[in-house]
């Protein structure tokens, strides 16, 4: 079965202080990393949203306007399906999996009661229509009917396809609304990076920091520079990255570049042959 897959990544966060909610650490992964993760088998996975680091590549497109709303997400995203079948997922959902959306996708293209699209049910009784598998066409011709995308209600656009609902048996559609749901999927994930997408938010808001940080990559990072120099130039690099990146004028870009330049350079560095500085790397 071909499909591609549709990761809603845009949105105010309004209730998480207007942070960029698609960005936030839950077990040491982007909630945005984890969305993508459950799109395994997609021919091409669209994000739409504002370009952001991922561990997996992805084709980025914007809403026009930006922020118009989940409808309009799905309008910019349509544009670069081709799969005759549709995943749609919202880039806020900590315990989505691949195993959440073979079961929708089989669903929907299996049995011999056709549908448009097959959506998850919340433990609530609530439609998770961004938790979902389309057929594209389907999906299209509501578009079309519905007219302007900016602003619409999903239940409008839903309202003519013929849907089938599937109850949500593994917590998939848990989102991460508000804080207290965030500092709930982290300690969930019952792992070592809790403590560390804790302790980051606190330094963060403690020194007034508004940079989503690249966990993974500073840590790779200093471990190359920990054991290919010694192990006091693992915080002290780190450092260095955060002073260069300030300097080139701060911002996501900004720090990817530095960790890249010096990642690259503890790679390539090799320690005087007489080297016997205490505490360097094995």
């Amino acid at each position: 079965m071909r499909f591609d897959a549709i990761v809603a990544a845009g949105g105010a966060a309004r209730r998480l202080g207007g942070r960029d909610k698609p960005a936030l650490l839950v077990g040491g992964r982007t909630l945005l990393d984890r969305a993508v993760e459950a799109c395994a088998g997609a021919e091409r996975v669209v994000v739409v949203g504002p370009r952001r680091r991922t561990a997996q590549p992805v084709h980025w497109v914007r809403e026009d306007p930006p922020g118009g709303g989940p409808v309009a997400a799905l309008a910019a995203g349509l544009a670069a399906v081709e799969a005759p079948v549709v995943l749609v997922l919202a880039a806020d959902l900590p315990f989505v999996t691949a195993s959440v959306t073979d079961r929708l996708l089989a669903a929907l293209t299996g049995g011999n009661d056709p549908a448009d699209g097959v959506l998850l049910v919340d433990a609530d009784g609530r439609d998770q229509p961004l938790l979902a598998a389309y057929r594209t066409e389907a999906l299209r011709s509501a578009l079309a009917g519905l007219g302007d995308p900016h602003g619409a209600a999903l239940r409008a656009l839903l309202a003519p396809l013929a849907l089938r609902r599937l109850p949500d048996t593994s917590d998939a559609a848990f989102d991460c609304d508000t804080w207290p749901q965030v500092r709930a999927a982290r300690h969930r994930s019952g792992s070592m990076e809790t403590v560390l997408d804790d302790w980051i938010e606190a330094v963060k808001a403690e020194l007034g920091v508004d940079l989503d940080v690249d966990v993974a990559g500073l840590l790779d990072m200093t471990k190359v520079a920990a054991h290919n120099v010694v192990r006091p130039a693992a915080p002290l690099t780190a450092f260095l990255v955060g002073y260069a990146a300030a300097q080139a004028g701060g911002g996501a870009a900004a720090v990817a570049d530095a960790l890249r330049r010096a990642e690259a350079l503890a790679a390539a560095y090799e320690r005087p042959a007489d080297d016997s500085a205490e505490g360097a790397g094995p």
